[in-house]
């Protein structure tokens, strides 16, 4: 069970003036908060197609299992095989009452029209509002804070020092590559169910023979470029960096 504190939301030190020990994620962070945290982070800013995707996670340190503790790492440096056992480690968690699970997303279409900065804070802030509970701190991945109530502590490379936002770093990416991978059924040639919706030669030769589908991103240069006929997808890539 997880209950919000009557107090306002504080944090307990300057998270600024701390130093990380080891190299594997801890509750260090946490620890040094006041009240119930939650970790946040997002997957997907970077692909051609597809949403950006976000999550908030509150974790109970004590019953937080092993394998998590032993495995449980920035989504980034884990292999597919290890980034689904511990996401459905997670899951489980939440079975248990052990963790809370927040999913948020910004649409393609958002994305355009807002960018993908913006895009990507409004996912982290839906992903806290469908906690079911509202957090004293959020810990947030990045240097930017979203619009959330509550204290936030953004934490550059949080992924790779708190298990909160790791955790919500697992949870993002395997939500996310899970969309790509429906939507490459229903548009096959692209890669998607291996790209994900990311930058490569055969993602770029799809759309050239097949074109521009509407989960492409057409705020993002490359594409934009490809879509007015200016530049071959590659050659965008060269030319326009993300």
């Amino acid at each position: 069970m997880f209950f919000a504190s009557a107090t306002p939301p504080a944090l307990a030190e300057p998270l600024a003036a701390w130093h990380k020990q080891g190299s594997m994620p801890d509750f260090a962070l946490e620890h040094r908060c006041k009240g119930l945290v939650c970790g946040i982070d997002e997957a997907g800013r970077g692909p051609l197609a597809g949403p950006v995707v976000a999550a908030a996670v509150i974790l109970n340190p004590r019953r937080f299992p092993k394998m998590l503790r032993d495995e449980l790492d920035d989504s980034k440096v884990l292999t597919r095989q290890q980034r689904e056992a511990c996401h459905g480690a997670l899951r489980r968690c939440v079975e248990r009452g052990a963790a809370r699970i927040g999913v948020g997303a910004a649409s393609v279409h958002e994305i355009d029209r807002i960018n993908i900065l913006r895009a990507s804070l409004l996912a982290m802030a839906r992903a806290v509002d469908v906690l079911g509970i509202r957090p004293d701190v959020a810990l947030v991945d990045g240097s930017i804070a979203p619009p959330i109530a509550g204290a936030v502590q953004t934490v550059v490379k949080g992924d790779s020092l708190s298990f909160s936002i790791a955790a919500a770093s697992v949870i993002a990416k395997v939500t996310r590559d899970r969309i790509m991978r429906g939507l490459a059924l229903r548009y096959p040639g692209y890669g998607w169910e291996t790209n994900v919706g990311y930058a490569t030669p055969e993602h770029g030769d799809a759309i050239r023979r097949l074109g521009i589908t509407h989960h492409h991103r057409l705020s993002f240069a490359p594409v934009r470029l490809v879509a007015e006929g200016e530049l071959p997808l590659l050659a965008a890539l060269e030319a326009v960096s993300l």
